[in-house]
């Protein structure tokens, strides 16, 4: 260990679910934020549009309410493992808002290792008034010095995966975007597996 940087995206790679229809089921809005998680997710539409679109269905709630669902959403806990054994080398690069994940990163020791999109609150910090600014995941991941492995599934994790001297495809909980299978060097369909493989590397 210690030759690599690790990047991990979030929703469906360290989460076994994704996390925005999650938070839609607080609002009974899960059909539509699933549909547009999945065109995103297939490259149908571009996630800097659709995050935006889904962002302003969900920022009604209060921002600590939300911090605690992410909190209990289920995590891949033998990768969340690999990552607490290296998280100097390990960075989380994910779509998701700044000040709904953080408590997240807080309890995977990731303070300072993750790159994602910014929000724009009021003065209590419990109201989201809007995107300040998405992330562009190719644009992030200059920061990470090489060479690095990116592992994701999604159509806007496509860039990272092929920009990374080993790139992964997770599709333990959903399948792989097109466009990250295209990226790829390797595709791992189970989590013992990916662990499996990052610990050799």
């Amino acid at each position: 260990m210690g030759r690599y940087k690790f990047l991990f995206d979030l929703d469906a790679t360290i989460t076994k679910l994704e996390i925005l229809p999650e938070i839609a089921r607080r609002i009974d809005c899960v059909e539509q934020m699933q549909e547009l998680t999945e065109r995103t997710m297939s490259g149908e539409i571009p996630f800097d549009r659709s995050f935006t679109e889904r962002v302003n269905i969900l920022k009604k709630i209060p921002v600590s309410t939300v911090q605690q669902i992410i909190l209990q959403v289920p995590l891949h806990q033998e990768l969340v493992r690999f990552i607490q054994e290296h998280r100097e080398d390990c960075y989380v690069v994910t779509g998701n808002l700044d000040v709904w994940i953080c408590r997240l990163m807080e309890k995977l020791g990731l303070e300072g290792h993750y790159f994602c999109s910014i929000a724009e609150v009021d003065e209590s910090g419990e109201n989201l008034l809007g995107i300040r600014k998405v992330i562009d995941k190719s644009v992030a991941i200059r920061q990470i010095p090489t060479p690095f492995v990116a592992v994701g599934d999604g159509n806007n994790d496509a860039e990272m995966i092929g920009a990374a001297e080993i790139g992964i495809g997770f599709g333990g909980v959903r399948p792989i975007a097109p466009a990250v299978l295209q990226n790829a060097t390797h595709a791992v369909y189970t989590e013992e597996k990916l662990c499996q493989f990052l610990r050799q590397l």
